[in-house]
């Protein structure tokens, strides 16, 4: 009989180190014995399972069989050559073939158990053994480990699940061929090299903020994917600063970005009274500082969004007033800005315009309210001509490579 105390110290020292119910991890050690003791006295076809009583730390075992009738397995005579019967319609399988180790047939089980149905299953205790060769706690040793790997993967994964989309601050730990890796605490999160902010450098032992872009279920270890790059990161730490944004008063209807170099985001109120510009940039810029120190160099454009066409877009190409914008088909528009202010309303390489094009999601032409007629160079933009277009479907099929 095994040391119920030692047991029970094991069990909560092992569930507070790895984050587990001690129920869990009782599991894996009772899955483990199982396994030793089929190594050691069961056979091949044999399921095992065991339980320790946790009161007394009696071990009992028993072997389980699935109840069957004609329908649910083939019988398969000892010595006759086996064929794999053909299948009656396409895409049908072949029953499973019969086996007394694994199967009873329904008549032998109600003997045992007189209310036992098919496909029920009916335990029949087996010999108590606690002595086991080296070999077979070898086995009960790779079985409690890969149990509790994967409890704790489940662990991780469902405390995880909730924070897809969410800000989350980590340590980076280390590089590895331009990505970077995050120490979260219970797990390790991935930066990959194009959800980084471009010309911005990490060191090891920093902490910092990231979104949550993914949690990937289907890798050997919780696959906490993350971003600093993507547009959703700026709105997530305005939603951070501005309660007003968190309480759902103001709504960000639309954000446009271009990581390391600047960001527009079209904020609206839904009450009354409320200016939603003012809320984000807070008293004395306080709010937009905050988020801007995250940021680094990043400029931050913060736009009243508008359900005129006309007003948003000459809002969107904000820090540059425009005089008056034309509406044309198709979701175009033209902008007419003062001679003084068009190098502003374009912008470096014409990022300006390009922003604001994807802001509002209309085709912009911007152009000098003196010279009317002439086409501006760097100053058209449309919503595919931004430097991040499909930029979500793309970080998403990286991310599952």
């Amino acid at each position: 009989m095994l040391n119920i105390k030692d047991i029970s110290r094991a069990l909560k020292q092992v569930a507070e180190e790895k984050g587990l119910q001690p129920e869990r991890v009782l599991e894996a050690i009772e899955s483990s014995i199982a396994a030793a003791y089929k190594k050691e006295y069961g056979t091949r076809g044999e399921v095992i399972k065991a339980k320790l009583d946790g009161k007394t730390g009696e071990l009992r075992f028993w072997q389980a069989k699935t109840i069957v009738d004609e329908s649910m397995v083939r019988v398969v005579e000892e010595r006759e050559e086996e064929k794999i019967p053909e299948t009656a319609a396409e895409g049908e399988t072949a029953l499973p073939r019969y086996n007394s180790d694994r199967h009873v047939w329904l008549a032998e089980a109600k003997k045992v158990k007189p209310n036992a149905s098919v496909g029920e299953e009916l335990l029949f205790p087996l010999e108590t053994h606690e002595d086991f060769s080296r070999i077979a706690a070898q086995t009960a040793k790779q079985i409690i480990l890969q149990k509790l790997r994967e409890s704790e993967r489940d662990s991780i994964l469902s405390e995880w699940r909730d924070k897809e989309g969410q800000i989350v601050s980590g340590i980076v730990q280390r590089f590895e061929r331009g990505h970077v890796y995050v120490d979260l605490g219970r797990t390790v999160g991935v930066m990959f090299a194009n959800e980084s902010i471009p010309g911005e450098h990490y060191r090891s032992g920093e902490r910092l903020r990231f979104l949550v872009l993914a949690v990937q279920e289907d890798t050997r270890l919780p696959g906490i994917v993350l971003s600093r790059s993507h547009p959703k990161f700026v709105a997530k730490l305005f939603e951070m600063e501005v309660p007003e944004l968190a309480e759902g008063v103001v709504e960000v209807k639309a954000i446009a970005r271009e990581a390391g170099n600047r960001t527009k985001i079209a904020v609206a109120s839904k009450a009354e009274g409320v200016d939603p510009v003012g809320a984000l940039v807070g008293q004395r810029g306080t709010r937009v500082m905050a988020v801007a120190n995250e940021l680094g160099p990043e400029k931050v454009d913060i736009i009243e969004w508008s359900e005129d066409p006309a007003a948003f877009v000459g809002n969107a190409l904000s820090p540059a007033k425009a005089e008056h914008v034309e509406v044309l088909p198709r979701r175009e528009a033209r902008v007419y800005v003062p001679e003084d202010q068009l190098s502003l309303a374009i912008g470096k390489g014409g990022q300006n315009v390009r922003l604001a094009a994807k802001l509002t999601g209309w085709k912009l032409d911007v152009r000098s309210q003196t010279r009317p007629e002439e086409a501006q160079e760097g100053g058209v933009a449309g919503t595919t001509d931004f430097g991040e277009e499909n930029r979500e479907e793309k970080s998403s099929e990286e991310t599952k490579e």
